[in-house]
C-alpha cells in the first residue's frame, strides 16, 4: 500500500475493517450487495494522467488537494470492490480530445469481457464520426456510457451529437453524464445545455453524475420533469463535498421523493475519502431503509437487468 493509501488507513478503518463495514452496511439493509454505477477504469497510461491531474491539482479540480485513496493496480483495485461487495459496476472514461472515443470503447469492452461484474461500458465525444462508434460499441454489448462535458469541453447539445444521443434513446441504454459545474465549470456545463438535449431526446435515459452538483435544485427540476433522467450520488453529502459544494437541506425532501431515480455512485478509485464514507453519509440523510435499499441497489438492478 502506497504513502497516500497509509495515511488514510490511519485516520480510519484498515482495508479489511473497511471491506466488513461496506458488507455490514448492505447487509443489514436486506441487500445481496451493492451495485455502483460510476466507478473508473480505463487503460493505465490514461488512468495514471489522470491520477497526475489530481495530484497537480489542476482547475478542473477546482484547485483542491484531492488524494487518490484507492491508487492500485488494475488487478487490485477490481479485488477491492469484489472484497465490498460490489456486484455490478461501470469502468467509466472519457475522451478528452477527438480521436480516442473509438480506442478507449474498444479497450473498455476488452475490459468487461475479463472483469466479472463488470457492466460493459462505452464513451463518446463530438466530433463527426460518433454515430458510427456509438452503433459499433451498441452492437458489441454496451450497456452504460460515459459523457463528459466538463473534461471534453463540448456542448452536449451540440448537431453532431444528435445522431448519437437519438441511437442511445432508441436503444434505451443509460448514459452516467458528468455535466453539473462541480468541482470547477466548464464553459458548457450546467442545466440548460441539458435540458436542450432532453428537449429532442426525451426518452433518453441520463444518469445526472454527482446529483449535478453545484446545481443540485436545477437537476432534480429535469429529473422531475422528466421520467427517463435519473442521478447518481458520486461523492454528494461526503464531507469532502460538502464543504464547498453543500446539498441543500431544503432540496433532501425532493430528492426522497425521486428515490426510485437515484443511484449509488462512488467514483472509486478516484476519491479523497474511503468508499464506506459514501455510504454512511448516504445513510445519515435518515431518508430510510427502502430508499438506501433503492438507491444502493434495486434501482440498478432494474434499469440494468442485473
Amino acid at each position: 500500500m502506497d504513502a497516500m493509501n497509509d495515511q488514510h488507513s490511519a485516520a480510519g478503518p484498515t482495508a479489511p475493517e473497511e471491506a466488513a463495514g461496506v458488507r455490514r452496511f448492505w447487509t443489514r439493509l436486506g441487500l445481496p450487495g451493492l451495485i455502483d454505477v460510476h466507478t473508473h477504469f480505463m487503460p493505465e497510461r490514461v488512468l495514471r494522467k489522470v491520477w497526475d491531474y489530481f495530484d497537480a491539482q489542476g482547475p478542473l479540480t477546482g484547485g483542491r488537494e484531492w488524494p487518490i485513496t484507492y491508487r492500485r493496480d488494475e488487478a487490485e483495485r477490481a479485488a477491492v470492490l469484489e472484497e465490498f461487495g460490489v456486484r455490478a459496476f461501470t469502468s467509466m472514461l472519457y475522451p478528452h480530445k477527438p480521436g480516442m472515443a473509438r480506442w478507449l470503447n474498444e479497450w473498455a469492452a476488452g475490459f468487461a469481457r475479463r472483469t466479472p461484474g463488470c457492466l460493459h461500458t462505452a464513451t463518446l465525444y463530438c466530433e463527426p464520426d460518433v454515430g458510427s462508434y456509438v452503433r459499433e460499441a451498441v452492437d458489441a454489448g454496451a450497456r452504460v456510457f460515459k459523457a463528459h462535458v466538463q473534461v471534453g469541453a463540448y456542448d452536449p447539445a451540440d448537431d453532431l451529437l444528435q445522431p448519437a444521443w437519438g441511437l442511445l434513446a432508441e436503444a434505451g441504454i443509460p448514459v452516467v453524464i458528468h455535466c453539473g459545474s462541480g468541482p470547477a465549470p466548464g464553459k458548457h456545463t450546467g442545466p440548460e445545455p441539458i435540458a436542450r438535449v432532453l428537449a429532442r431526446n426525451p426518452g433518453l435515459r441520463l444518469i445526472v453524475a454527482h446529483l449535478g452538483m453545484p446545481e443540485y435544485e436545477d437537476f432534480l427540476d429535469l429529473a422531475e420533469r422528466h421520467p427517463q433522467v435519473r442521478l447518481d450520488t458520486t461523492m454528494a453529502f461526503t464531507d469532502f463535498t460538502e464543504a464547498f459544494m453543500p446539498f441543500p437541506a431544503q432540496a433532501l425532501p425532493r430528492l426522497a421523493d425521486l428515490g426510485d431515480r437515484v443511484l449509488l455512485g462512488s467514483d472509486f478509485p478516484n476519491i479523497p475519502h474511503l468508499y464506506l464514507h459514501q455510504l454512511d453519509a448516504l445513510e445519515r440523510l435518515g431518508l430510510g431503509p427502502d430508499w438506501l435499499r433503492a438507491v444502493c441497489h434495486d434501482n440498478a438492478a432494474a434499469l440494468f437487468g442485473v
